[in-house]
């Protein structure tokens, strides 16, 4: 969720520093007047100020769309009470039905680790879980693993 945070602040910087050089390095008082000397001949901008004009639109589209994304994930929580792990209102597990807990891709930074239970009509359910998708899954899976030994 943090990283949403940050690539989302980086998109409105960098286009904000595009922006600048490429639509206000124009001016007198500018303080990047040479920018626009160096990318501009014969009032005609080269590919440099060509790029610092278009990047902050699609810069400002990719901010958009990981809003968006960090918006729907905002409210999605995992919670590990004493009887079981409730992903969402519909998918809560008990701790009895869980089989194994495979963490081989499992970095608390970076990954994600899969259990594997019961389900409600006996089945066998593989479930994904993602540090993309949930912070703080090192607590949540250390829970885990001391309940079902």
């Amino acid at each position: 969720m943090t990283n949403y945070k940050i690539y989302i602040a980086a998109c409105i910087i960098l286009g904000a520093v595009f922006a600048y050089d490429g639509y206000l390095s124009k001016y007198e008082w500018s303080l990047r007047r040479s920018f626009y000397e160096k990318h501009v001949i014969e009032s005609k901008p080269d590919d440099t100020m060509i790029f610092n004009r278009v990047s902050p639109i699609f810069l400002a589209v990719v901010a958009v769309l990981l809003a968006a994304k960090f918006w729907s994930l905002k409210d999605k929580k995992i919670l590990a009470d004493e009887d079981r792990l409730i992903i969402s209102e519909k998918e809560k597990i008990s701790y009895n039905s869980i089989q194994k807990i495979d963490k081989t891709h499992f970095n608390p930074s970076t990954g994600y680790f899969t259990i594997t239970y019961k389900g409600d009509d006996a089945q066998e359910v593989v479930h994904k879980i993602s540090s993309k998708d949930y912070d703080n899954l090192q607590s949540v899976l250390d829970l885990l693993v001391a309940k079902i030994s």
